[in-house]
């Protein structure tokens, strides 16, 4: 086993509003994401489930974790590979199923669409290349469960 690391977060219910949980419809759906040291993250679910549209919820958060991760590894692939990126702009997707009556809700697929910039003198075909290394080594990807597809646009500055 590796090196651990530990990470920790403290979600805070703020939607208790008059009377918590005695209906569905009674509370709300908004929290605070608070990590040491960070600006807290405010948080709801997903609107088609009773949330504010305005607040990020898990499934956001989700697709966007894998997004970062898998960038950070690209980024440092593309700075020990001789590839120089100059801009990185990812409109990542994830497709989630809510599943049927008795059955669980599950993420199918997270979709990267990342858009980069690379110099005249990089490799675009190594710069594609290096998305299914970055994509084994990403924290994120590794654990989920569903799949983290790659639709890589490779542009050649100039």
């Amino acid at each position: 086993m590796g090196k651990e690391h530990h990470y920790n977060s403290r979600i805070v219910w703020t939607g208790a509003g008059e009377e918590g949980t005695k209906t569905y419809k009674s509370y709300g759906r908004d929290y605070t994401m608070e990590m040491d040291g960070k600006v807290p993250i405010l948080g709801s679910s997903d609107p088609s489930f009773g949330g504010d549209p305005a607040r990020h919820n898990p499934e956001d958060i989700l697709v966007a974790s894998a997004s970062a991760c898998h960038m950070l590894w690209y980024l440092h692939l593309c700075a020990v590979g001789g590839v120089t990126v100059l801009d990185y702009v990812d409109d990542a997707e994830g497709v989630m199923d809510e599943g049927e009556k008795n059955a669980p809700g599950r993420f199918t697929k997270i979709i990267l669409r990342p858009r980069i910039t690379i110099t005249a003198d990089s490799d675009p075909d190594k710069a594609a290349a290096l998305h299914h290394p970055a994509n084994e080594k990403c924290f994120i990807a590794n654990s989920l469960n569903c799949e983290v597809a790659h639709e890589p646009t490779i542009i050649v500055e100039g």
